[in-house]
């Protein structure tokens, strides 16, 4: 996780508690907590609101409002508790608040509590995983559902491709291979390779039950190198192979 935030003695305190459970990263404002935040991806951010150069409001703003870092869950800490400041927060996409002068029992219980609720989101976003049909969602969900969205409709209009790889994926996404990897964990729990594995073995599958050609011809069809690793995958996936699975389904 990152935490941003300009008083060190603040910043080592946090740290002190933190760092028996997570790989703590550190920043000194919110410029800096940029940059680190886009290289290195963090599964969360604890934020200062009062910071010189980039105050914690745009500091969230900026991450919220960027593809690559817009799941990060966000802590603001405040030394103001009035409404306004929440909502204003809140308004710029923070996910929890903070006052200082705070508990550190408080603080690691609403840690503890954003990473479950990213936990429940993937959850959800795996169920809603689906081929057909692929396409861009209205304006009105979230922009990690429309990234996913978007994820989905570039495999599958590559999965003939056998060449279809991470590093193409990278390019199609305009992520660099980290950005994409930790982006496609943090929503689905599944890396960008076994993400577009994972929607091959579903397309193959709906091919298998159309009855739309031979086994080897599906393995061929949705990018796979032989039948016979076509088939180990499969059965990683589905728990039986290409041709039980041909029967259970003609049933």
């Amino acid at each position: 996780m990152l935490v941003v935030e300009d008083n060190d003695d603040l910043r080592s305190y946090m740290r002190f508690y933190l760092e028996e459970d997570y790989l703590v990263l550190e920043a000194v404002d919110g410029v800096a907590g940029l940059e680190s935040a886009l290289v290195e991806i963090p599964d969360l951010v604890i934020s200062d609101v009062m910071m010189p150069r980039m105050d914690g409001y745009e500091f969230c703003r900026r991450l919220k409002a960027d593809e690559r870092t817009s799941h990060i869950p966000v802590i603001l800490l405040t030394a103001k508790a009035a409404m306004e400041d929440k909502l204003e927060g809140l308004g710029l996409g923070a996910d929890d608040f903070l006052t200082k002068p705070f508990d550190p029992a408080e603080l690691m219980v609403r840690v503890k509590n954003l990473i479950l609720q990213r936990r429940e989101l993937r959850e959800h976003f795996l169920r809603e995983i689906q081929l057909s049909p692929v396409t861009f969602p209205p304006e009105s969900i979230s922009m990690d559902e429309q990234f996913l969205h978007k994820a989905m409709k570039v495999v599958e209009e590559h999965i003939p491709e056998e060449g279809f790889t991470v590093e193409p994926f990278c390019d199609e996404m305009a992520m660099s291979r980290m950005q994409l990897h930790r982006k496609i964990t943090a929503l689905t729990g599944q890396t960008a390779g076994e993400f577009i594995r994972n929607l091959r073995l579903r397309r193959a599958a709906e091919l298998i039950r159309n009855n739309a050609g031979t086994i080897a011809e599906i393995a061929y069809d949705t990018g796979f190198s032989s039948p016979s690793y076509f088939t180990e995958c499969f059965r990683k996936y589905y728990g039986m192979s290409p041709k039980e699975y041909q029967r259970n389904s003609s049933l």
